[in-house]
């Protein structure tokens, strides 16, 4: 899947909070960062109306529990899965969350 990168300097703009606010939510698995594209940066679409995607957390969670490190949790997130259909973050911002986890648990 295809998205748009967003820096930190992107992300507190986008957010609308303070850099530290938004290190936090990288920290907390609000948001998932990596340093593929040279700085620190998040997919666009963990963003949803200003904010980070609500169910992304616990899923980032349940990934980072079944041993992914950020880089494979994003490549999994963005990438086409058969069992779901589309990739899992599309199925997130559909409000399909239970779904998504319930797959990424068989991951581990």
């Amino acid at each position: 899947m295809e998205t748009a990168w967003l820096t930190l300097p992107e992300l507190v703009e986008t957010l609308g909070e303070p850099l530290g606010r938004v290190r936090r939510l990288i920290d907390e698995y609000h948001l998932v960062a990596s340093r593929r594209t040279g700085k620190l940066a998040v997919p666009e679409v963990f963003i949803l109306d200003g904010h980070p995607l609500s169910s992304l957390r616990g899923t980032a969670i349940v990934l980072h529990d079944a041993g992914f490190t950020d880089d494979e949790a994003i490549d999994w997130l963005l990438e086409h899965d058969d069992s779901i259909g589309l990739p899992p973050i599309e199925a997130l911002r559909q409000g399909r969350k239970a779904e998504v986890r319930r797959v990424a648990q068989t991951l581990a």
